[in-house]
């Protein structure tokens, strides 16, 4: 596997909300409106931004109140990073936007 995926797929590393001006409004809108969210691990070597498909099915905002920033976000979704199928599963807070996350790599082959 490739060794940025296999470090990412390690559980709790810490995330922000990436994107050009990040916020608990724009994190509502890119995930209602455009399913696609910007999600950056900061710890990685020079950082690694990645853009991800949201999954509506496994994606949780039963906790979020966007309108004050406040509570959290379940976030799941798929992407292509380094050629390996991937998910990103990431728990965020509204006020901080930054919480933790990690990648599961999708294709069985390489996840073994």
């Amino acid at each position: 596997m490739d060794e940025l995926v296999e470090r990412l797929c390690v559980e709790g590393h810490n995330v922000v909300v990436g994107g050009p001006s990040p916020s608990a409004e724009e994190l509502r809108r890119r995930i209602s409106e455009l399913g696609y969210v910007f999600i950056k691990f900061p710890d990685s070597q020079g950082g690694t931004d990645l853009g991800v498909r949201v999954d509506e099915t496994a994606t949780d905002l039963g906790k979020a109140d966007f309108t004050n920033a406040s509570g959290s976000v379940h976030l799941e979704g798929t992407l292509t990073l380094n050629y390996v199928k991937v998910r990103c599963v990431a728990d965020i807070d509204l006020a901080s936007l930054s919480g933790t996350g990690h990648l599961v790599a999708l294709d069985e082959a390489l996840a073994k």
